[in-house]
């Protein structure tokens, strides 16, 4: 069986009325008389065919295949059931009742609980510098959170005080510019720089004096070295010590004279000894060997030995002058 059939069999009619009835004639307007006589045509027609005697429906008109049926009411449902099977009227009242317990005990946890005193959070919100929290509260609770926050500060700073007040912490120093000055570098840098200058005094110094006072320098330096193999006293039987004070020349020793020279004189710098004698000097320094032994200085080194003899011997007449008396 097609499905043209199977629809026309369970949801098509036929209209019985319809076909006892008697047909109506259709009435038509007869245009052929509307042509006759004056025709007035546009001009303006351009080869459009403006006859309304000519069908419009030949083409554009809707195209009508037969008739349909109309539907049959039926008193039976024709849907079918998938699935499980509705629940029965005993179940769904069940079913109704428990969610209706169930909503009324929710109702009811929610009115208690908005019945119960509130439970304020005490560690939130809004606090003032004195601890207590800022709105309208009692003097007990303002009292209790100020005395909360000076316990939890006398805590504090027990625990980590000296974190917080710098105890034992380093000084830092800074520049004009804001950067931290590493201490130990810096003074690391000031002794190395006063070392450099140590250094640069002491070659100045050197570079001052003469060849003689280097000598004596290196001399003594070697006397040092070799004094801790010596016994702690000298006696008269000291050869090296007899033989230095036999070296050893003085302007005003009246019996120089008499000594024989074992050798020509030279300087410590090895260069030779002025053969022609020189008045002494304050200083102790000999005139070189280039000299010609004329005197040419204005008589300042005389004058103050012979100041410094008179001021002598005053002090040893007054001492005996009151020793006399």
């Amino acid at each position: 069986m097609s499905r043209a059939e199977y629809l026309a069999k369970n949801y098509l009619t036929a209209d019985k009325s319809s076909s006892s009835r008697p047909k109506k004639k259709r009435k038509r307007n007869d245009l052929s008389a509307a042509t006759t006589g004056l025709v007035i045509q546009d001009d303006d027609a351009l080869g459009w065919d403006a006859n309304p005697t000519s069908n419009p429906s030949d083409d554009d008109g809707p195209l009508i295949i037969g008739t349909a049926k109309p539907l049959r009411k039926t008193k039976t449902s024709n849907w079918k059931t998938v699935g499980v099977p509705p629940p029965s009227s005993s179940d769904q009242a069940a079913a109704d009742a428990i969610l209706r317990s169930a909503a009324a005990e929710r109702n009811a946890l929610a009115a208690a609980a908005d019945d119960a005193p509130a439970i304020l959070d005490t560690d939130s919100g809004p606090r003032m510098e004195s601890g207590a929290m800022a709105g309208l509260q009692s003097a007990a609770d303002v009292a209790a959170a100020v005395a909360a926050k000076r316990r939890a500060e006398r805590a504090a700073f027990e625990r980590d005080g000296d974190v917080k007040t710098g105890k034992g912490a380093e000084t830092i120093y800074r520049d004009a510019s804001g950067r931290v000055i590493n201490v130990a570098m810096a003074r690391a840098e000031v002794r190395a720089k006063e070392k450099e200058e140590e250094k640069k005094k002491r070659e100045i110094e050197e570079a001052m004096r003469a060849p003689a006072q280097r000598e004596q320098e290196r001399k003594r330096k070697e006397d040092l070295k070799d004094i801790r193999f010596k016994p702690v006293a000298r006696a008269q039987d000291d050869e090296e010590m007899n033989d230095e004070l036999k070296e050893r020349e003085r302007w005003n020793d009246p019996a120089a004279g008499f000594v024989t020279k074992k050798k020509a004189g030279k300087s410590v710098s090895g260069k030779p000894l002025c053969k022609w004698p020189a008045a002494p000097n304050r200083y102790g320094i000999r005139p070189g060997y280039r000299w010609d032994g004329m005197d040419r200085g204005n008589g300042f080194e005389k004058k103050w030995f012979d100041a410094r003899n008179r001021a002598r011997e005053r002090k040893q007449m007054e001492v005996q002058w009151e020793m006399d008396e």
